[in-house]
């Protein structure tokens, strides 16, 4: 059985509002500057990192705090379970607060590391250095989609173009049946019955992912809500965190919500087939997941776009998600811990990645991130 993972006592319970990410990230097949961080580390920064994991593996010891997403939040927690299982002297604690709340946390230097859905902005990174005297990293993690799950017992399948995910969500399209969607679905009953949208309520970036979609594919939603971690929705009831939303989706029928695809699994729920940039109706999986990431090149500070993806088997809305660490910590002894849990999790960690619904990155995009993990150090 895997460790318990504790809660770090420097976190606090409730946290202030906080914005959207960068809305200037490169999109899914938008060419950008191809990175090429370099390391003093050694012949590369890969083989630097793996080779200093497995040889102080005995030596590991110590504390580290972290709080953010709770996107990732179920593949951490077996992350950190496995990692302490292997080095009993290691504690690391990690709360799924919402992405503001771990760009806060980390920002105010209260945890070791941050956890987001969304690339921190510009503005956020400058008040980070500011105040930690280091440079803010992203280090991407996993890549993982959106799933749109809806609750309509009978009804096996229903496809949505992004014109009718944007009119539900706006309010506009309030009952099941209504002819946009009939329209969608020949073939399938679809019941007369009233559509109740949930979203979260808490700063997300689960939301920010979805809401940088529907700003992509429908002027209306651009003009009238936007994109963020937290917007002023049009229509619906809010829960909290993934699991939130899923539960209220799963207790109310005719209910439809948006949530990362290993809870959409999880709870059991159906979730729609999105028509994509191609034109393709497609189901949310580590393939179709995978397939958003295709063509894309990547910029050197990792902060990026997989959304609306042009590829013909890509769905949607797809994301990745970051561990926010600084490249100079204030104790040698995490910043070598952090490094050794982030290797891992990189490398051997990929197996336990895919077996809850995480698409694992790109041995590129892989090889870009341990370049990263390689340049945390101390002061």
């Amino acid at each position: 059985m895997l460790a318990v993972v504790g809660l770090a006592a420097a976190v606090v319970a409730v946290w202030s509002a906080s914005c959207g990410g960068n809305s200037e990230l490169p999109s899914a097949g938008q060419a950008t500057t191809q990175t090429s961080t370099t390391s003093s580390t050694g012949p590369t920064a890969t083989q630097s990192n793996t080779s200093s994991t497995s040889g102080s593996a005995a030596k590991l010891e110590g504390t580290l705090n972290g709080a953010g997403a709770t996107f990732p939040q179920p593949l951490y927690v077996e992350w950190i379970g496995e990692f302490q299982a292997m080095h009993p002297g290691v504690t690391i604690n990690y709360q799924g607060i919402g992405s503001g709340g771990g760009i806060e946390q980390f920002t105010k230097m209260t945890v070791d590391f941050g956890a987001s859905d969304a690339p921190m902005k510009d503005e956020e990174i400058a008040r980070a250095e500011e105040a930690s005297g280091a440079k803010v990293m992203h280090i991407p993690t996993v890549m993982g989609a959106v799933a749109v799950i809806y609750n309509l017992p009978g009804v096996q399948e229903v496809k949505l173009d992004p014109a009718a995910l944007a009119g539900i969500f706006m309010g506009e399209i309030t009952s099941w049946n209504d002819p946009i969607l009939a329209s969608l679905n020949p073939g399938v009953s679809l019941p007369d019955r009233a559509i109740q949208v949930v979203h979260r309520s808490d700063s997300s970036g689960t939301t920010n992912i979805f809401t940088g979609y529907l700003t992509q594919v429908s002027p209306e939603w651009a003009e009238k809500v936007g994109k963020g971690k937290e917007v002023q929705w049009p229509a619906g009831i809010g829960g909290k965190g993934n699991d939130g939303v899923a539960a209220i989706v799963q207790q109310q029928v005719g209910a439809i919500g948006y949530v990362e695809l290993s809870y959409a699994l999880e709870s059991g729920l159906s979730a729609a087939v999105l028509k994509n940039k191609a034109g393709k109706f497609v189901a949310p999986s580590l393939e179709s997941t995978s397939a958003a990431a295709v063509g894309v090149t990547f910029p050197e500070d990792l902060r990026f776009s997989l959304s609306n993806s042009e590829g013909p088997d890509a769905y949607p809305i797809v994301g990745a998600t970051w561990i926010l660490a600084y490249d100079k910590m204030n104790d040698a002894n995490k910043a070598e811990l952090l490094k050794a849990w982030l290797t891992w999790c990189l490398t051997e960690g990929t197996s336990l990645a895919k077996e809850l619904h995480y698409a694992p990155l790109s041995d590129e995009l892989r090889e870009l991130a341990l370049n990263k993990v390689a340049l945390i150090g101390s002061f």
